[in-house]
């Protein structure tokens, strides 16, 4: 299994095949609560790292997801539009929100791991 990278802006990245999987943390779901709807970039769109690309409302709020990298969209979490809650249930797995071709594979590696994400995130409470 691939190892998950994550973001300061909450999202985790999975490179699996030469295509990374994206979604939010754990972290992010709690912080938003219960998720009632996305939406998710169109595939075939080009990205650039850092560009908001995907929105999440929850009860609470609507935020931004970013592309943690550049790249094409491949693939969207098609389920996500009749069933926005398993963001909440299953974020790392299930709640993915797209798939994106690297446009450079490095700017995976540059993301921190797990261990560097927890420190992170023990700085904002």
């Amino acid at each position: 299994m691939s190892e998950t990278k994550f973001t300061k802006d909450h999202e985790w990245v999975r490179l699996e095949g030469g295509v990374a999987t994206v979604g939010i943390t754990d972290h992010a779901q709690n912080a938003l609560g219960d998720v009632v709807f996305v939406d998710l970039p169109d595939v075939g769109r080009t990205v650039a790292a850092g560009e908001a690309i995907a929105v999440v409302e929850s009860v609470k709020a609507a935020s931004d997801v970013y592309a943690p990298i550049a790249g094409k969209i491949v693939e969207v979490n098609a389920g996500l539009a009749d069933n926005p809650g398993t963001i909440n249930s299953a974020p790392t797995t299930d709640g993915w929100f797209f798939r994106i071709e690297p446009a450079d594979a490095a700017e995976v590696a540059a993301l921190m791991d797990e261990a560097a994400y927890a420190a992170f995130v023990d700085t904002l409470a």
